[in-house]
């Protein structure tokens, strides 16, 4: 996968970061794969956990050398992204793939004639939901989900670490690292980049969080109408299907104005 040019494997001879610009606090950098070590880091991930104020006081400068960050949860029985199986080599390039595409693939492969629950839409499927305005800066927004995801009044993530990634943008991050969550839906993350891409261009997201088998997002231009929302809640049952218990119109309701969206895999 095409991707920039790496800062991390200066981390390895200065840990501070103050060749690039940076101040990180004690951390190390993360190779290993399901395949053994990786030809260049693919991660570096912090010693303690992340607490509010983190992800500004150090993603934003990192992001300005190249280092997206994404907080990871290095916690419970899969405790970290050492423990995850990473798997670099199987992703291909997002920019490769149409987010439409993907999603009525998805959409076709997951629902197929399933209509109950799915009103208003049937099984076809409906087409991408339109941009919606943005309600905060995606980047500050991000801040603030990150710090809510760290302030330790939320069951999720178990333990916030914040980690740098070096991404093109912070849609590619799952790509660019192999993430493995979605393994049994789709091996090839880059697919489900294609689609984070497109939700960064219509509704300003940003991957702010990890952890072995779920994805969370901030999201800076939420759906601000039901039928927004239900055109969005398509795409989501397309991108992560739900356990069938929850309507697309009962989904959607939750979207609406929602600051972050969070997606589980089994």
């Amino acid at each position: 996968m095409a991707t920039l040019p790496n800062p991390l494997p200066r981390l390895a001879t200065d840990p501070s970061g103050r060749s690039l610009g940076l101040q990180l606090p004690p951390g190390r950098l993360v190779d290993e794969t399901d395949d053994g070590r990786w030809h260049e880091p693919l991660l570096w991930l912090a010693d303690k956990p992340a607490a509010p104020g983190t992800w500004k006081a150090l993603g934003a400068p990192a992001g300005r050398v190249g280092l997206l960050p994404v907080l990871v949860d290095a916690g419970g029985a899969m405790a970290g992204p050492e423990e995850w199986e990473l798997s670099p080599g199987l992703m291909s390039y997002p920019g490769d793939h149409d987010a439409e595409e993907v999603l009525a693939q998805y959409w076709e492969e997951e629902i197929g004639e399933e209509e109950e629950g799915m009103e208003p839409f049937g099984s076809s499927w409906p087409g991408l939901a339109g941009a919606c305005s943005l309600a905060a800066d995606p980047d500050s927004r991000a801040a603030r989900v990150a710090d809510a995801l760290t302030d330790g009044t939320r069951p999720w993530p178990k333990e916030p670490r914040l980690a740098l990634v070096p991404a093109r943008r912070s849609a590619d991050i799952p790509a660019v690292i192999g993430w493995p969550g979605p393994l049994n839906y789709d091996s090839d993350v880059a697919r489900l980049s294609a689609v984070l891409r497109s939700w960064e261009d219509r509704f300003g997201i940003r991957v702010t969080a990890l952890g072995y088998d779920t994805l969370a997002v901030s999201v800076a231009a939420p759906p601000t109408s039901t039928a927004q929302a239900e055109a969005v809640a398509v795409e989501h049952f397309a991108f992560c299907p739900t356990d069938g218990t929850t309507t697309l119109r009962e989904y959607a309701e939750e979207l609406v104005g929602a600051p972050s969206w969070s997606f589980w895999w089994d």
